[in-house]
């Protein structure tokens, strides 16, 4: 009988192989099935069964199973049972293990810590810019020093007139009575202050507002009319009252000679506003004083003042000998507390502390029509340093008095001046 089945033509008996290629010819890898121990009998008759002929020369034969597991001690292990040909261990798919049997690939942690950083610097992109832009529109640039006429010559540095105005715009009859505003009609300031922004240090200068000062010719802000100067002599703030803020930056740099390059202005409402939106102020009150006027009413030592109670303690004047003199002095020394208070991480990284400060200190400023945020800011730290120690902060220099009137001291007064436009460090002393 015929080693071979029927079916096999007489060319695969004659070739003794596999396939119609020659002998030396290798079998394909992934046809390659394992072979299965067969018992030695139960083939048709009950007799032997035919073995597979042996392969031709040179194809090496697959050894057997011992368990028909794959199992032997051979060492042979033809892939199919661990998933080596088509598959990871363990069906993790093609590529050959990552990790732990079972397990999905190991993270890309340099692939995350790039995408997340990405991620983070883009939100802080656009809430920058997103937060540059909502400022900047709430900004009431409403002041136009092109109206003032007869300037002098622009100085080294940056000077800024902060004014603190009386204006009870806004304010309800309750407001009034808690502020202690009272209801008297237009605009007043109480408070005015120029600050040299420089590179060798900051300085910043209060000016009384019964400070005795010549009123030049100027042009009606609303009118557009020139008013002819006739040598009349009032208060500083005189002149804010009677054509507001460009007659009051006229009146100060004809009697100064000092260049105003910005106008900032803040009201009694927003005054109250920016303190209580940051929580209050901490300063420490030298000196017990109590005034019917203001509303003041303070112990000495350590303690926090809310916006109600910070708007007493800058307008008092009635409680003090020095009267204006005195109250310049607490002004400056509040609002340096406020620029540390508003500076603090606390309210700086803390977006439901800070965006109401500056939403309330932005609607409650006004400014000239080129002041931009980056003023703003310059003008502000510059507060803030001059506070730390970082600069000057002094009164206007008083020689006398007439007529109720302070009198600036004309020697030092120039020298200052000088000084401040030559953006050099000022040795004047308001002493």
């Amino acid at each position: 009988m015929s080693d071979w089945p029927e079916a096999r033509s007489d060319r695969n008996r004659r070739n003794n192989q596999y396939g119609g290629g020659n002998a030396n010819a290798q079998p394909e890898g992934a046809r390659v099935m394992r072979q299965v121990r067969r018992p030695a009998s139960g083939g048709q008759g009950g007799g032997p069964r035919p073995t597979a002929p042996p392969y031709g020369g040179g194809v090496p034969q697959q050894q057997g199973y011992v368990d028909g597991q794959g199992h032997g001690n051979t060492g042979y292990d033809d892939g199919y049972n661990t998933g080596h040909v088509y598959g990871r261990p363990g069906g993790n798919g093609p590529g050959g293990p990552s990790g732990p049997a079972g397990q999905g690939p190991r993270p890309n942690w340099r692939r995350r810590i790039k995408w997340t950083a990405i991620t983070l610097v883009t939100v802080l992109v656009v809430t920058t810019v997103g937060t540059y832009f909502w400022a900047d529109s709430k900004l009431h640039r409403d002041v136009d020093l092109s109206k003032v006429i007869d300037r002098p010559e622009t100085g080294a540095g940056t000077n800024y007139l902060i004014v603190g105005s009386d204006s009870r715009a806004g304010l309800s009859a309750e407001d009034k009575k808690k502020l202690h505003t009272g209801s008297a009609e237009g605009k007043r300031t109480d408070s005015m202050m120029i600050l040299h922004v420089g590179s060798n240090g900051d300085t910043l200068v209060s000016l009384p507002r019964d400070s005795d000062v010549e009123i030049p010719t100027y042009q009606g802000a609303e009118s557009g009319k020139t008013y002819q100067g006739t040598g009349r002599h009032t208060k500083l703030n005189a002149a804010y009252a009677e054509d507001g803020p460009t007659l009051l930056v006229r009146t100060i740099e004809f009697n100064t000679g000092l260049h105003i390059d910005h106008y900032v202005e803040i009201g009694f409402a927003g005054f109250a506003n920016i303190v209580d939106a940051v929580g209050g102020v901490d300063i420490k009150i030298d000196q017990a004083f109590k005034d019917k006027y203001s509303g003041a009413d303070f112990k000495a030592g350590e303690q926090t003042l809310n916006g109600d109670q910070a708007l007493a303690f800058v307008r008092t004047r009635h409680a003090f000998a020095a009267s204006d003199l005195q109250r310049t002095k607490n002004q400056q020394k509040f609002l340096s507390a406020l620029a540390h208070q508003v500076a603090t991480p606390s309210t700086v990284l803390n977006p439901f502390k800070l965006y109401p400060t500056m939403s309330a200190g932005l609607d409650s400023l006004t400014v000239d029509k080129d002041m931009s945020l980056w003023d703003l800011a310059s003008m502000f730290w510059a507060m803030k340093g001059v506070s730390g120690g970082d600069g000057t902060s002094m009164n206007m220099p008083i020689s006398g008095s007439t007529g109720g009137n302070l009198v600036w001291d004309k020697t030092k007064v120039k020298t200052l001046v000088n000084e401040l436009n030559n953006d050099e460090k000022v040795t004047v002393s308001s002493e």
